[in-house]
């Protein structure tokens, strides 16, 4: 049978509850698998597992209950290798990495930050920053609304001023951010993002970390930051048993 892992541990990482149980329909018992200092949290792994709101919480409730007893590696929703003994292989052969990244992860938490524009604010900012657009504006006013020609070439000029904003802000946002982070690492790019960035927090430091989004959040009204966290550090893990198994084990191994 498959294997579903959660995350990875120190094998003296305190025992997990006896009764704990994760993803399945009925729930998977959740069991240990040691290989040297490592270990992995596991269960049987269903067959036909889909993101289904129920699983996607147990697999988050594992994680859970294992990350507040100490460090964990956790795997995304989804991470599936064939079997047990690729899951202490794998532990076995990235070892070093697995135990560097127990290290830099301790006691740290990771905050997923988004950035978008508030579409009129933003507008009426690059019209403040920009005479040229003023003024063009006011030409087709003046004009009875311009000329066909003239209303595209002040189309074309907002949307590459808004562009260059987009940048310029999505900047300015991270550098603030980052003097408070250990580190930080880029999401995947998508529509009506200028930003999606997750940021590395000591778990310490996590109230002065968003008081600080607070602030850009001041210091930038046109922008509307959303800020999901504290998580695990899903961010911040390389591949991991499954992931790595997937590679070189063939057919029968699926990731999110």
């Amino acid at each position: 049978m498959s294997t579903y892992v959660y995350g990875i541990t120190a094998s003296s990482h305190p025992a997990l509850s006896e009764d704990l149980v994760g993803v399945g329909d009925p729930p998977r018992q959740v069991r240990v698998l040691q290989a040297g200092e490592l270990a992995a949290v596991v269960s049987d792994a269903p067959e036909g597992l889909r993101p289904k709101r129920k699983d996607l919480l147990a697999h988050q409730a594992v994680l859970a209950e294992a990350g507040a007893a100490g460090v964990v590696l956790p795997m995304r929703f989804g991470s599936v290798a064939p079997d047990d003994d690729t899951v202490t292989g794998v532990l076995t052969e990235r070892a070093d990495h697995y135990k560097e990244r127990l290290g830099a992860l301790e006691g740290k938490v990771e905050y997923n930050v988004k950035a978008s524009h508030q579409e009129e604010a933003v507008l009426h900012r690059v019209m403040s920053e920009n005479p040229e657009i003023r003024a063009m504006t006011e030409a087709n006013r003046q004009a009875g609304g311009g000329s066909y020609d003239d209303r595209l070439r002040l189309g074309e000029m907002v949307v590459a001023a808004v562009k260059a904003r987009e940048a310029e802000d999505a900047t300015e946002v991270q550098q603030a951010l980052e003097p408070l982070a250990a580190d930080v690492a880029a999401g995947p790019e998508s529509s009506g993002w200028l930003l999606n960035v997750s940021f590395l927090v000591d778990r310490d430091s996590a109230d002065e970390f968003l008081a600080a989004v607070d602030q850009v959040r001041n210091s930038h009204p046109h922008i509307e930051l959303r800020v999901n966290g504290p998580l695990p550090p899903y961010s911040f893990v390389e591949p991991g048993p499954a992931e790595h198994a997937s590679s070189a084990a063939g057919p029968g191994i699926a990731q999110e």
